[in-house]
């Protein structure tokens, strides 16, 4: 019966495809972009407003922050009102919110208007992946979740030598005023193609508004509480403190969505095994991810003496890596299914990790350069097919909020790899990290790390392995 289904679904969905693409995937390059190409210039910035350095770097979290709390309202908004009427409102918020950031005249209004620039993009972010689902055909799924994830990691390779170059060349404020030609083509091209959600949600359901408030308090307090660690000390009471706060605002916000009447996260979503396992498994996938991107940086600059340019460009293998190998396996995994392929990517994660755990100060950087490239290869193996597993799992009038949970585990995977990252390294080297790291116990702290983090994949392998198998064609659910 669910091939019947499948086979039922209009062909011409196919059709519309590489316009609706073409749209969030613009969308989705120009969130990560602005993710990750403000960090590279932070340091003009900061001269540009004579800021001191704890106010400036409220630049860059601020956007994250935001769009990480956000992510499951905007998520669920989108169910509500429709995926396509937010995702082009994401840009209504977005763009101007980049021009503001452009305009600035005072550090305190340019994070202010990073605080829209982060409202707009978890817009953006949280209904991309739901309006794919609404425009392609089932057995293009795959191929199609690839390319955003392509999209994703070209953002966020290219922004620190992008930002670097419109600095150079126009100044600093180019980096979000090139947000506006980008910006409206994607607009304008889902505007004329994203066609409209085909389910309504019922007339009864309201927005959980006290939901919304308690998750954003719990994800903000963990947050800083993962940021403020190394610096306040992990037993401190500031550390101790918030991440009670947040474990408190954590069992109220379950509380008030088993309660709510129309809850902003719907928990029956998992007590699907499919979705629950897929969730989990990226949770472990960006812990392991966030561990290399925090930490590889500290093995080449300070453990071996590479200049930040040449270390940026060894950083950088990763993310092409990602962008070539993501697509080809969504397209894989449209044809044989998403249990093997994602399966497969974590074991070759895995592989990679305790490659980059063998480096110390007598490597060749060949093998920094190896471990980068398996470990880019093994998550953009695991990353597509895993997805489209997870989103196919959840129900119609349910995309959003599974869309949405996709976002936010990226966004708590990642932010707790840079917390346990962050932690070991100063539990091997201590607070020295302004007065240079002994050699010895910074290539202890990496071994250290990247054994951990590869036994971590290895649990996420039978995490992966254990919620069944699919066949291909089959993830959409009626």
């Amino acid at each position: 019966m669910r091939d019947k289904t499948i086979k039922a679904v209009p062909l011409q969905r196919e059709t519309v495809g590489i316009p609706v693409l073409l749209s969030v995937g613009l969308g989705t390059f120009m969130s990560a972009l602005d993710a990750s190409v403000v960090n590279t210039v932070l340091p003009v910035i900061r001269v540009a407003y004579r800021a001191p350095v704890e106010s400036i770097q409220w630049v860059a979290t601020t956007y994250l922050l935001v769009m990480g709390g956000l992510l499951l309202t905007f998520g669920r908004l989108g169910d509500l009102r429709g995926h396509k009427r937010s995702y082009l409102g994401g840009f209504g918020v977005f763009l101007p919110a980049s021009v503001l950031c452009g305009i600035s005249t005072t550090v305190e209004m340019l994070i202010a208007a990073r605080v829209l620039q982060g409202i707009g993009a978890a817009i953006l972010v949280s209904n991309s992946p739901a309006i794919l689902i609404g425009s392609v055909h089932p057995l293009r799924l795959g191929q199609a979740l690839g390319l955003q994830a392509a999209m994703t990691s070209l953002g966020l390779a290219l922004g620190p030598s992008l930002g670097g170059w419109l600095t150079d060349q126009l100044g600093w404020r180019a980096i979000f005023f090139m947000n506006v030609p980008v910006g409206t083509v994607a607009f304008l091209l889902g505007f004329r193609h994203i066609t409209r959600d085909a389910h309504p949600p019922a007339p009864d359901e309201r927005f959980d508004i006290a939901g919304a408030f308690l998750f954003l308090g719990a994800f903000l307090a963990l947050q800083f509480a993962l940021a403020g660690g190394n610096a306040w000390g992990w037993g401190s009471p500031s550390t101790i403190g918030l991440f009670v706060g947040s474990a408190a605002l954590g069992f109220l916000f379950l509380r008030q969505e088993r309660n709510a009447r129309s809850p902003m996260l719907d928990l029956t979503l998992f007590r699907n095994r499919l979705f629950s396992f897929a969730a989990g498994s990226a949770l472990v996938n960006y812990v392991c991810m966030a561990g290399v991107l925090f930490l590889v940086p500290f093995y080449l600059i300070q453990g071996r003496g590479l200049s930040a340019a040449r270390a940026g460009i060894i950083m950088s293998v990763q993310f092409l890596v990602m962008v070539v190998t993501a697509p080809i396996s969504g397209r894989i995994s449209d044809r044989i299914g998403s249990h093997v392929p994602a399966t497969t990517g974590m074991a070759v994660t895995a592989v990679g990790l305790f490659l980059l755990s063998a480096m110390n100060g007598d490597s060749p950087l060949r093998l920094t350069v190896a471990g980068l490239i398996v470990t880019g290869v093994g998550m953009a193996i695991f990353v597509t097919p895993n997805n489209s597993e997870m989103l196919g799992a959840a129900p119609k009038g349910r995309k959003g909020i599974a869309s949405g949970v996709l976002a936010t585990s990226r966004l708590v995977g990642m932010a707790t790899g840079v917390g346990l990252a962050g932690a070991i390294l100063v539990g091997f080297v201590g607070h020295r990290a302004d007065h240079g790291l002994p050699p010895d116990r910074l290539y202890q702290a990496v071994h250290f790390e990247f054994f951990a983090a590869g036994s971590m994949a290895i649990g996420g392998i039978f995490l992966t392995a254990a919620r069944g198998r699919h066949r291909p064609g089959l993830r959409i659910s009626p």
